[in-house]
């Protein structure tokens, strides 16, 4: 059997306005100094898993987290702006007590005034992932470096996941990720907002999950 591709869908370092609670959305924001060192820490990590493909959103917190893991395998780094985060509208830049005294009834239901709908966001980050997949060799690995709520997003269209449960694939926290790999009847979620190396799943149900056509 032949070993199926996978995708790193890898959440960008810690930035000034992680640590202060502002939707950042695409507004254009860079790493801080411990995003920068979590980048290192983490594309050490990822290095390992030995990459054939780097993809990364062109908002700097990406790029530059990114090039953290470009610089240790030699792989270029390609940007796509259809990995960018989802819009935030009137809220970016705002914490999330400001937005929840502004707008009581769109805070409840997470959709910000002018803000990116979240199936298009959904349509547009996986059909970018399924894109550059599709230049991978069989049994490829491609890191996907993007943003928390635009790769949460794809991950749940990749899976197939109906809209009414997208809310019960958690969050990824700053310069961790998630691996989904190609299964017998499509997209398969390996691995969810980790820090450390994917291992291999063998269970009763599923051969070596690092191994599905």
């Amino acid at each position: 059997m032949s070993r199926s591709r996978r995708v790193v869908c890898w959440r960008h370092g810690q930035t000034v306005w992680n640590v202060e609670s502002r939707f950042q959305g695409q507004t254009d924001i860079p790493l801080n100094d411990t995003g920068r060192a979590q980048a290192v820490r983490a594309a050490r990590m990822l290095a390992a898993l030995e990459p054939d493909a780097i993809v990364c959103s062109d908002l700097q917190r990406a790029a530059e987290t990114a090039r953290a893991l470009g610089r240790l395998t030699g792989l270029p780094v390609k940007e796509d702006k259809d990995l960018r985060e989802r819009s935030g509208g009137e809220w970016e830049g705002l914490t999330s007590a400001e937005i929840r005294a502004g707008w009581p009834d769109e805070y409840t239901k997470w959709q910000p005034p002018g803000g990116d709908p979240v199936d298009e966001v959904a349509d547009t980050v996986a059909a970018a992932i399924e894109r550059h997949v599709a230049d991978l060799p069989q049994g490829g690995l491609l890191v996907a470096v993007g943003h928390g709520a635009s790769l949460r997003l794809g991950i749940a269209r990749l899976l197939g996941l109906p809209e009414d449960a997208w809310d019960a694939l958690g969050g990824l926290s700053n310069c961790s990720w998630s691996v989904v790999g190609e299964g017998r009847r499509g997209w398969r979620l390996l691995e969810h907002n980790a820090g450390s190396l994917p291992e291999p799943v063998v269970g009763d149900d599923q051969v070596d999950a690092t191994e599905q056509a």
